[in-house]
């Protein structure tokens, strides 16, 4: 048993304009307000197996640290993170898809509970967590368009 959030939104820029903010780990604190500190974990070219640790302040401005990690990655398509969460795995497939001069992002989030306790959290808080990680990401879409709108259209 598990859960499924889906949330998506077109944004005014080229698809490589997206991709290139979406994967500069280091610049994500300046685009994505909710993040606070990113640590690579690995070194090299974003793709399967890059690694970081990201710091997010949430509600109340409460510190939260998230490790992720690339599972699959197909560029500028499409790329799919795993996170281990506490009493749950989440996985996160990006994919960006070209309209002309824009980019449609979609965002799927599967999450698995993980051991008993937590599938029974799941099914008496499914629907507000659903809807509170679907607000998140929604946030998290909004900023990655502010970003691609200012980002210089020759960045790539």
């Amino acid at each position: 048993m598990g859960s499924t959030v889906t949330v998506e939104r077109i944004i005014d820029a080229p698809v490589e304009r997206v991709w290139s903010i979406f994967t500069d780990l280091a610049g994500r604190p300046q685009w994505l307000s909710t993040v606070e500190s990113v640590e690579p974990l690995t070194s090299g070219v974003f793709g399967p197996g890059t690694a970081w640790r990201e710091t997010r302040l949430v509600a109340e401005d409460v510190p939260v640290v998230e490790e992720l990690r690339v599972v699959d990655a197909d560029p500028p398509h499409s790329v799919t993170l795993a996170s281990p969460g506490i009493g749950a795995d989440y996985r996160m497939t990006y994919t960006f898809t070209r309209l002309k001069e824009r980019t449609l992002v979609r965002i799927v989030l599967r999450g698995t509970p993980q051991g008993a306790a937590s599938r029974v959290l799941a099914v008496l808080l499914g629907g507000l967590a659903a809807r509170t990680v679907e607000g998140a990401l929604r946030r998290d879409l909004e900023a990655l368009a502010a970003a691609a709108a200012t980002r210089p259209a020759t960045a790539a």
